[in-house]
């Protein structure tokens, strides 16, 4: 009984990190909306699963996370600044990668809302959102 309660109390704190982590990369014209979250067979690591929702003209700041992340847009038009690289323009159906601890910013510079699917494989325990 004491290891079942140890065990839920762990996961709760877990689940709170990560809420936190989603409310301080909360601002206003963009919402963070976490789908899913699983330990990996890889100890210490987990995949993350969030869809971010950007207003038109709304710049979410440069920021990185403990590990890669996998882009898909849903829909509009994003503009990606990834430390090193020329910015680019993505679409609905468009990927990009990127790599751990690479600090990176986006813009929506479509004239409606848009959306990405974001995909993260990260260290557990760490902020899923690092702004600088």
């Amino acid at each position: 009984m004491r290891t079942a309660r140890a065990l839920a109390f762990a996961l709760s704190i877990a689940g709170s990190s990560l809420a936190l982590d989603a409310a301080r990369a909360q601002q206003p014209g963009v919402a963070r909306t976490p789908l899913q979250q699983h330990d990996l067979g890889i100890p210490g690591r987990e995949m993350v699963q969030v869809r971010v929702d950007l207003a038109p003209g709304v710049t979410f700041p440069p920021h990185s996370h403990p590990g890669e992340e996998i882009v898909y847009v849903i829909e509009g038009v994003l503009e990606y600044r990834v430390e090193g690289k020329p910015p680019v323009t993505l679409k609905a159906g468009d990927v990009l990668f990127i790599p751990a601890g690479v600090v990176h910013g986006v813009t929506n510079v479509g004239s409606g809302n848009a959306a990405e699917l974001a995909t993260y494989i990260v260290e557990k325990g760490r902020p899923l959102v690092v702004l600088k």
